[in-house]
Protein backbone atom coordinates (compact mmCIF):
# COMPACT_ATOMS: atom_id res chain seq x y z
CA UNK A 1 0.00 0.00 0.00
CA UNK A 2 1.47 3.32 -1.10
CA UNK A 3 1.74 5.90 1.64
CA UNK A 4 0.30 9.38 1.24
CA UNK A 5 2.75 12.14 2.04
CA UNK A 6 1.86 13.79 5.36
CA UNK A 7 0.92 17.47 5.29
CA UNK A 8 3.56 18.13 7.94
CA UNK A 9 6.14 17.09 5.32
CA UNK A 10 4.60 19.07 2.47
CA UNK A 11 1.79 16.72 1.34
CA UNK A 12 -1.85 17.77 0.79
CA UNK A 13 -4.16 18.15 3.80
CA UNK A 14 -6.80 15.49 4.35
CA UNK A 15 -9.20 18.07 5.83
CA UNK A 16 -8.94 21.23 3.79
CA UNK A 17 -12.40 22.78 3.87
CA UNK A 18 -13.75 25.54 6.10
CA UNK A 19 -15.84 24.46 9.05
CA UNK A 20 -18.22 26.81 10.83
CA UNK A 21 -19.11 26.86 14.50
CA UNK A 22 -22.37 25.10 15.26
CA UNK A 23 -25.46 27.32 15.41
CA UNK A 24 -28.62 26.04 17.09
CA UNK A 25 -30.48 29.35 16.98
CA UNK A 26 -33.25 29.47 14.36
CA UNK A 27 -36.46 31.29 13.45
CA UNK A 28 -38.28 29.93 16.51
CA UNK A 29 -35.82 31.56 18.90
CA UNK A 30 -35.87 34.80 16.91
CA UNK A 31 -39.67 34.99 17.06
CA UNK A 32 -39.63 34.25 20.79
CA UNK A 33 -37.04 36.95 21.50
CA UNK A 34 -38.89 39.55 19.41
CA UNK A 35 -42.13 38.80 21.25
CA UNK A 36 -40.45 39.52 24.59
CA UNK A 37 -38.86 42.72 23.31
CA UNK A 38 -42.20 43.95 21.99
CA UNK A 39 -43.79 43.26 25.38
CA UNK A 40 -41.38 45.68 27.03
CA UNK A 41 -40.89 43.31 29.99
CA UNK A 42 -37.31 42.06 29.61
CA UNK A 43 -37.20 40.98 33.25
CA UNK A 44 -39.89 40.61 35.89
CA UNK A 45 -37.94 39.73 39.01
CA UNK A 46 -38.65 41.64 42.22
CA UNK A 47 -36.71 41.48 45.48
CA UNK A 48 -39.96 41.07 47.47
CA UNK A 49 -41.98 37.99 48.46
CA UNK A 50 -44.48 37.73 45.62
CA UNK A 51 -45.02 35.72 42.50
CA UNK A 52 -42.51 37.96 40.72
CA UNK A 53 -39.83 37.05 43.26
CA UNK A 54 -39.56 33.88 41.17
CA UNK A 55 -39.21 35.68 37.83
CA UNK A 56 -41.38 36.61 34.89
CA UNK A 57 -43.75 34.39 32.95
CA UNK A 58 -41.09 33.14 30.54
CA UNK A 59 -38.63 32.29 33.33
CA UNK A 60 -41.33 30.41 35.23
CA UNK A 61 -42.56 28.63 32.12
CA UNK A 62 -39.02 27.63 31.18
CA UNK A 63 -38.39 26.26 34.69
CA UNK A 64 -41.65 24.28 34.60
CA UNK A 65 -40.70 22.77 31.24
CA UNK A 66 -37.21 21.93 32.49
CA UNK A 67 -38.50 20.20 35.62
CA UNK A 68 -40.85 18.11 33.50
CA UNK A 69 -38.14 17.23 30.97
CA UNK A 70 -35.53 16.16 33.52
CA UNK A 71 -38.04 14.46 35.81
CA UNK A 72 -37.25 16.52 38.90
CA UNK A 73 -39.34 18.45 41.40
CA UNK A 74 -37.49 21.73 40.94
CA UNK A 75 -35.58 23.47 38.15
CA UNK A 76 -34.13 26.91 38.87
CA UNK A 77 -32.62 29.11 36.17
CA UNK A 78 -29.66 31.44 36.70
CA UNK A 79 -27.71 33.85 34.49
CA UNK A 80 -24.72 31.51 34.08
CA UNK A 81 -23.62 28.08 35.20
CA UNK A 82 -20.83 29.72 37.22
CA UNK A 83 -23.63 31.47 39.09
CA UNK A 84 -25.39 28.12 39.39
CA UNK A 85 -22.35 26.55 41.04
CA UNK A 86 -22.15 29.45 43.48
CA UNK A 87 -25.84 29.00 44.35
CA UNK A 88 -25.36 25.26 44.80
CA UNK A 89 -22.43 25.63 47.18
CA UNK A 90 -24.17 28.34 49.15
CA UNK A 91 -27.38 26.34 49.47
CA UNK A 92 -25.53 23.53 51.30
CA UNK A 93 -25.07 25.74 54.42
CA UNK A 94 -21.41 24.94 55.12
CA UNK A 95 -19.01 26.72 57.49
CA UNK A 96 -15.87 28.67 56.49
CA UNK A 97 -12.91 26.32 56.32
CA UNK A 98 -15.00 23.25 55.44
CA UNK A 99 -13.66 21.18 52.56
CA UNK A 100 -15.30 20.28 49.26
CA UNK A 101 -13.78 17.56 47.08
CA UNK A 102 -13.79 18.03 43.31
CA UNK A 103 -11.77 16.83 40.29
CA UNK A 104 -8.74 18.77 39.13
CA UNK A 105 -9.65 18.17 35.48
CA UNK A 106 -12.47 20.65 35.10
CA UNK A 107 -13.13 24.36 34.61
CA UNK A 108 -11.86 26.85 37.16
CA UNK A 109 -15.43 28.01 38.01
CA UNK A 110 -15.95 24.77 39.95
CA UNK A 111 -13.18 25.63 42.38
CA UNK A 112 -13.85 29.38 42.49
CA UNK A 113 -17.47 28.73 43.50
CA UNK A 114 -16.12 26.86 46.52
CA UNK A 115 -13.73 29.67 47.41
CA UNK A 116 -16.50 32.26 47.11
CA UNK A 117 -18.15 30.73 50.17
CA UNK A 118 -14.88 30.66 52.14
CA UNK A 119 -14.52 26.91 51.74
CA UNK A 120 -11.41 24.91 50.85
CA UNK A 121 -11.25 23.00 47.54
CA UNK A 122 -9.66 19.56 47.75
CA UNK A 123 -8.68 18.08 44.39
CA UNK A 124 -9.24 14.41 43.62
CA UNK A 125 -7.64 12.51 40.78
CA UNK A 126 -9.42 11.24 37.69
CA UNK A 127 -10.39 7.83 36.42
CA UNK A 128 -7.98 7.27 33.49
CA UNK A 129 -10.68 5.63 31.38
CA UNK A 130 -13.45 8.22 31.80
CA UNK A 131 -11.59 11.49 32.59
CA UNK A 132 -14.10 11.98 35.43
CA UNK A 133 -13.46 12.11 39.16
CA UNK A 134 -12.21 8.82 40.59
CA UNK A 135 -14.32 7.46 43.50
CA UNK A 136 -11.26 5.79 45.08
CA UNK A 137 -9.40 9.10 45.03
CA UNK A 138 -12.41 10.84 46.60
CA UNK A 139 -12.38 8.48 49.56
CA UNK A 140 -8.63 8.95 50.06
CA UNK A 141 -9.10 12.74 50.24
CA UNK A 142 -11.83 12.73 52.91
CA UNK A 143 -10.95 14.35 56.26
CA UNK A 144 -12.97 15.43 59.30
CA UNK A 145 -13.47 18.78 57.53
CA UNK A 146 -14.94 17.27 54.34
CA UNK A 147 -18.57 18.25 53.91
CA UNK A 148 -19.38 17.82 50.21
CA UNK A 149 -18.37 16.23 46.91
CA UNK A 150 -18.65 17.96 43.55
CA UNK A 151 -18.59 15.58 40.59
CA UNK A 152 -18.08 16.91 37.06
CA UNK A 153 -19.47 15.12 34.00
CA UNK A 154 -16.54 16.09 31.83
CA UNK A 155 -16.77 16.18 28.03
CA UNK A 156 -20.38 14.94 28.26
CA UNK A 157 -19.89 11.61 30.06
CA UNK A 158 -21.76 11.05 33.36
CA UNK A 159 -19.69 10.45 36.47
CA UNK A 160 -20.01 7.20 38.41
CA UNK A 161 -22.78 8.50 40.66
CA UNK A 162 -23.61 5.10 42.20
CA UNK A 163 -20.16 4.93 43.78
CA UNK A 164 -20.05 8.65 44.56
CA UNK A 165 -23.44 8.59 46.29
CA UNK A 166 -22.40 5.49 48.25
CA UNK A 167 -19.32 7.36 49.53
CA UNK A 168 -21.44 10.43 50.33
CA UNK A 169 -23.90 8.31 52.32
CA UNK A 170 -21.08 6.54 54.17
CA UNK A 171 -19.47 9.80 55.32
CA UNK A 172 -22.67 11.91 55.50
CA UNK A 173 -21.62 14.30 52.74
CA UNK A 174 -23.64 16.49 50.38
CA UNK A 175 -23.29 16.08 46.62
CA UNK A 176 -23.26 18.48 43.69
CA UNK A 177 -23.26 17.30 40.08
CA UNK A 178 -21.72 19.72 37.60
CA UNK A 179 -23.31 18.52 34.39
CA UNK A 180 -22.53 21.64 32.39
CA UNK A 181 -21.22 19.64 29.44
CA UNK A 182 -23.44 16.57 29.72
CA UNK A 183 -26.97 17.86 29.30
CA UNK A 184 -29.13 15.07 27.88
CA UNK A 185 -26.74 12.26 28.86
CA UNK A 186 -28.26 9.23 30.64
CA UNK A 187 -27.00 7.32 33.67
CA UNK A 188 -28.88 4.13 34.58
CA UNK A 189 -32.12 5.42 33.10
CA UNK A 190 -31.96 8.89 34.63
CA UNK A 191 -30.61 12.16 33.30
CA UNK A 192 -27.09 13.00 34.36
CA UNK A 193 -27.24 15.86 36.84
CA UNK A 194 -30.36 14.58 38.60
CA UNK A 195 -28.69 12.02 40.88
CA UNK A 196 -27.02 14.44 43.31
CA UNK A 197 -28.48 16.68 46.02
CA UNK A 198 -28.09 19.51 43.51
CA UNK A 199 -27.16 19.23 39.85
CA UNK A 200 -27.25 21.44 36.85
CA UNK A 201 -26.41 22.44 33.32
CA UNK A 202 -24.83 25.28 31.39
CA UNK A 203 -26.63 27.37 28.80
CA UNK A 204 -23.44 29.06 27.66
CA UNK A 205 -23.26 29.84 23.95
CA UNK A 206 -21.09 26.86 23.05
CA UNK A 207 -23.10 24.21 24.93
CA UNK A 208 -25.52 21.76 23.27
CA UNK A 209 -28.43 24.13 23.86
CA UNK A 210 -27.91 27.71 24.91
CA UNK A 211 -29.37 31.11 25.68
CA UNK A 212 -26.12 33.01 25.13
CA UNK A 213 -25.36 32.79 28.81
CA UNK A 214 -27.37 30.98 31.45
CA UNK A 215 -27.60 27.97 33.71
CA UNK A 216 -30.08 25.46 35.14
CA UNK A 217 -30.11 24.03 38.68
CA UNK A 218 -32.08 20.86 39.42
CA UNK A 219 -33.00 19.23 42.71
CA UNK A 220 -35.67 17.04 44.31
CA UNK A 221 -35.17 18.68 47.70
CA UNK A 222 -37.70 21.46 48.31
CA UNK A 223 -35.67 23.10 51.09
CA UNK A 224 -32.58 23.27 48.86
CA UNK A 225 -34.72 24.60 46.01
CA UNK A 226 -35.96 27.47 48.18
CA UNK A 227 -32.41 28.29 49.29
CA UNK A 228 -31.26 28.29 45.66
CA UNK A 229 -34.05 30.69 44.71
CA UNK A 230 -33.22 32.95 47.66
CA UNK A 231 -29.51 33.10 46.85
CA UNK A 232 -30.40 33.86 43.22
CA UNK A 233 -32.40 36.93 44.24
CA UNK A 234 -31.01 39.02 47.13
CA UNK A 235 -31.73 36.52 49.90
CA UNK A 236 -30.60 38.68 52.81
CA UNK A 237 -33.28 41.29 52.02
CA UNK A 238 -36.21 38.87 52.08
CA UNK A 239 -35.42 36.07 54.55
CA UNK A 240 -37.35 37.91 57.26
CA UNK A 241 -40.46 38.28 55.16
CA UNK A 242 -40.17 34.62 54.07
CA UNK A 243 -39.88 33.69 57.77
CA UNK A 244 -36.70 31.67 57.13
CA UNK A 245 -35.36 30.30 60.43
CA UNK A 246 -31.91 29.18 59.22
CA UNK A 247 -30.41 32.21 57.49
CA UNK A 248 -26.86 30.83 57.44
CA UNK A 249 -25.40 31.14 53.96
CA UNK A 250 -28.32 33.19 52.70
CA UNK A 251 -26.37 36.17 51.47
CA UNK A 252 -27.93 36.62 48.10
CA UNK A 253 -26.71 37.62 44.67
CA UNK A 254 -28.33 38.81 41.50
CA UNK A 255 -28.12 35.63 39.44
CA UNK A 256 -31.45 36.10 37.67
CA UNK A 257 -32.10 35.01 34.10
CA UNK A 258 -33.77 37.52 31.77
CA UNK A 259 -37.05 36.98 29.94
CA UNK A 260 -35.41 37.01 26.49
CA UNK A 261 -33.00 34.25 27.50
CA UNK A 262 -35.83 32.23 29.04
CA UNK A 263 -37.99 32.57 25.91
CA UNK A 264 -35.06 31.37 23.80
CA UNK A 265 -34.45 28.54 26.26
CA UNK A 266 -38.03 27.31 25.90
CA UNK A 267 -37.43 26.87 22.17
CA UNK A 268 -33.97 25.40 22.62
CA UNK A 269 -35.24 22.74 25.01
CA UNK A 270 -37.54 21.45 22.26
CA UNK A 271 -34.43 20.72 20.18
CA UNK A 272 -32.37 19.02 22.87
CA UNK A 273 -33.21 15.41 22.01
CA UNK A 274 -32.35 15.96 18.36
CA UNK A 275 -29.14 17.86 19.08
CA UNK A 276 -27.83 15.24 21.50
CA UNK A 277 -28.67 12.45 19.06
CA UNK A 278 -26.85 14.31 16.29
CA UNK A 279 -23.66 14.55 18.37
CA UNK A 280 -23.97 10.87 19.26
CA UNK A 281 -24.28 9.97 15.58
CA UNK A 282 -21.11 11.93 14.77
CA UNK A 283 -19.30 10.26 17.66
CA UNK A 284 -20.45 6.79 16.58
CA UNK A 285 -19.18 7.51 13.07
CA UNK A 286 -15.81 8.50 14.52
CA UNK A 287 -15.69 5.38 16.70
CA UNK A 288 -16.49 3.14 13.74
CA UNK A 289 -13.82 4.78 11.59
CA UNK A 290 -11.06 4.93 14.22
CA UNK A 291 -11.57 1.82 16.34
CA UNK A 292 -9.03 -0.29 14.44
CA UNK A 293 -6.17 2.17 14.94
CA UNK A 294 -3.68 0.65 17.34
CA UNK A 295 -2.72 2.61 20.44
CA UNK A 296 -5.79 4.88 20.26
CA UNK A 297 -8.45 4.62 23.00
CA UNK A 298 -11.92 5.94 22.18
CA UNK A 299 -14.90 6.93 24.42
CA UNK A 300 -16.87 3.70 24.06
CA UNK A 301 -19.82 3.59 26.50
CA UNK A 302 -21.17 0.74 28.64
CA UNK A 303 -24.86 -0.10 28.18
CA UNK A 304 -26.10 1.85 31.21
CA UNK A 305 -24.51 5.16 30.15
CA UNK A 306 -24.99 7.50 27.24
CA UNK A 307 -22.55 10.25 26.33
CA UNK A 308 -23.76 13.66 25.10
CA UNK A 309 -20.39 14.34 23.39
CA UNK A 310 -19.78 17.96 24.18
CA UNK A 311 -16.33 16.81 23.11
CA UNK A 312 -14.76 13.63 21.78
CA UNK A 313 -11.79 12.82 24.06
CA UNK A 314 -9.24 10.16 23.11
CA UNK A 315 -6.05 8.69 24.50
CA UNK A 316 -2.85 7.96 22.62
CA UNK A 317 -0.58 5.20 23.90
CA UNK A 318 2.98 6.33 23.06
CA UNK A 319 4.49 3.06 24.32
CA UNK A 320 2.54 1.07 21.73
CA UNK A 321 2.96 3.61 18.94
CA UNK A 322 6.63 4.45 19.68
CA UNK A 323 5.70 8.08 18.98
CA UNK A 324 4.92 10.86 21.46
CA UNK A 325 1.50 12.44 21.79
CA UNK A 326 2.99 15.79 20.84
CA UNK A 327 4.32 14.54 17.49
CA UNK A 328 1.06 12.82 16.59
CA UNK A 329 -0.94 15.90 17.57
CA UNK A 330 1.28 18.11 15.42
CA UNK A 331 0.75 15.80 12.45
CA UNK A 332 -3.04 15.76 12.92
CA UNK A 333 -3.14 19.55 13.15
CA UNK A 334 -1.12 19.77 9.94
CA UNK A 335 -3.69 17.52 8.21
CA UNK A 336 -6.30 20.12 9.12
CA UNK A 337 -8.28 18.25 11.78
CA UNK A 338 -10.42 21.13 13.11
CA UNK A 339 -9.79 22.39 16.62
CA UNK A 340 -7.98 19.25 17.76
CA UNK A 341 -6.00 19.86 20.92
CA UNK A 342 -4.15 18.12 23.72
CA UNK A 343 -3.90 20.86 26.31
CA UNK A 344 -5.81 21.51 29.52
CA UNK A 345 -5.02 23.35 32.74
CA UNK A 346 -5.34 21.22 35.85
CA UNK A 347 -7.07 23.51 38.33
CA UNK A 348 -4.85 22.78 41.33
CA UNK A 349 -1.92 24.27 39.38
CA UNK A 350 -3.47 27.76 39.20
CA UNK A 351 -1.69 30.52 41.18
CA UNK A 352 -4.60 30.91 43.63
CA UNK A 353 -3.96 27.37 44.92
CA UNK A 354 -0.22 27.25 44.58
CA UNK A 355 0.13 30.48 46.58
CA UNK A 356 -3.01 30.00 48.71
CA UNK A 357 -4.01 33.60 48.18
CA UNK A 358 -7.71 34.23 47.60
CA UNK A 359 -9.15 36.84 49.99
CA UNK A 360 -6.67 39.28 51.45
CA UNK A 361 -3.01 38.36 51.82
CA UNK A 362 -3.15 35.98 54.77
CA UNK A 363 -4.20 32.70 53.10
CA UNK A 364 -7.92 32.94 53.89
CA UNK A 365 -9.86 30.55 53.79
CA UNK A 366 -6.98 28.13 54.26
CA UNK A 367 -6.05 30.01 57.45
CA UNK A 368 -8.91 30.98 59.72
CA UNK A 369 -7.74 32.59 62.97
CA UNK A 370 -5.05 30.40 64.47
CA UNK A 371 -6.23 27.35 62.56
CA UNK A 372 -4.39 26.52 59.33
CA UNK A 373 -5.49 23.98 56.74
CA UNK A 374 -2.37 22.10 55.77
CA UNK A 375 -3.69 20.82 52.41
CA UNK A 376 -0.82 20.60 49.94
CA UNK A 377 -1.49 21.28 46.26
CA UNK A 378 1.77 19.67 45.19
CA UNK A 379 2.32 19.98 41.44
CA UNK A 380 3.33 16.34 40.98
CA UNK A 381 1.62 14.37 43.74
CA UNK A 382 -1.83 16.00 44.10
CA UNK A 383 -3.34 14.27 41.06
CA UNK A 384 -0.64 12.13 39.38
CA UNK A 385 -3.00 10.22 37.07
CA UNK A 386 -4.43 13.44 35.66
CA UNK A 387 -0.89 14.76 35.17
CA UNK A 388 0.21 11.64 33.30
CA UNK A 389 -2.90 11.41 31.12
CA UNK A 390 -2.65 15.07 30.17
CA UNK A 391 1.07 14.96 29.41
CA UNK A 392 1.22 11.63 27.59
CA UNK A 393 -2.18 10.56 26.32
CA UNK A 394 -5.00 13.09 26.05
CA UNK A 395 -6.24 14.54 22.75
CA UNK A 396 -9.66 15.97 22.00
CA UNK A 397 -11.98 17.18 19.24
CA UNK A 398 -14.76 19.53 20.48
CA UNK A 399 -17.42 18.13 18.16
CA UNK A 400 -20.27 19.99 19.87
CA UNK A 401 -18.76 23.34 18.86
CA UNK A 402 -18.43 22.66 15.16
CA UNK A 403 -20.86 22.18 12.30
CA UNK A 404 -19.89 18.66 11.30
CA UNK A 405 -21.68 16.37 8.87
CA UNK A 406 -21.01 12.86 7.60
CA UNK A 407 -18.61 14.04 4.90
CA UNK A 408 -16.57 16.15 7.30
CA UNK A 409 -16.40 13.36 9.87
CA UNK A 410 -15.14 11.06 7.11
CA UNK A 411 -12.34 13.54 6.40
CA UNK A 412 -11.38 13.56 10.08
CA UNK A 413 -11.23 9.76 9.96
CA UNK A 414 -9.12 9.94 6.79
CA UNK A 415 -6.71 12.34 8.53
CA UNK A 416 -6.21 9.97 11.45
CA UNK A 417 -5.69 6.95 9.21
CA UNK A 418 -3.19 8.86 7.10
CA UNK A 419 -1.14 9.81 10.17
CA UNK A 420 -1.28 6.28 11.57
CA UNK A 421 -0.05 4.88 8.23
CA UNK A 422 3.00 7.12 8.55
CA UNK A 423 3.85 6.78 12.25
CA UNK A 424 7.29 5.43 11.39
CA UNK A 425 8.15 8.78 9.79
CA UNK A 426 7.25 10.94 12.78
Amino acid sequence: MKKEKLAIFGGPKSFNEKIETYNTIGKEELRAAIKVVKSGKLSSFLGEPSNEFYGGKYVQRFEKNLAKYFGVKHAITVNSWSSGLSCAIGALDLDPGDEVILPTMTMCACASAILQWNLVPIFADIDPDTFNICPKSIEKKITKKTKAIMSVDYFGRPSDMKKINAIAKKYKLKTISDTAQAIGAIYYGKFAGTLADIGGYSLNYHKTIHTGEGGILVTNNSNLALRLKLIRNHAEAVVGKFKIKNISGLIGRNYRLGEIEAAIGIEQLKKLNYLVKEKQNWANQLIKGLQKLKGLSLPIMPKHITHSYYAFPMKINPKILKVSKQKILKALKSEGVPWISGDLTLIHKLPVFQKKIAFGKKSFPWKIGKEFNSVNYNLKSTCPIAERILNENYINIPISLLNFNKNKIDKVIKSFNKVWNNLDLL
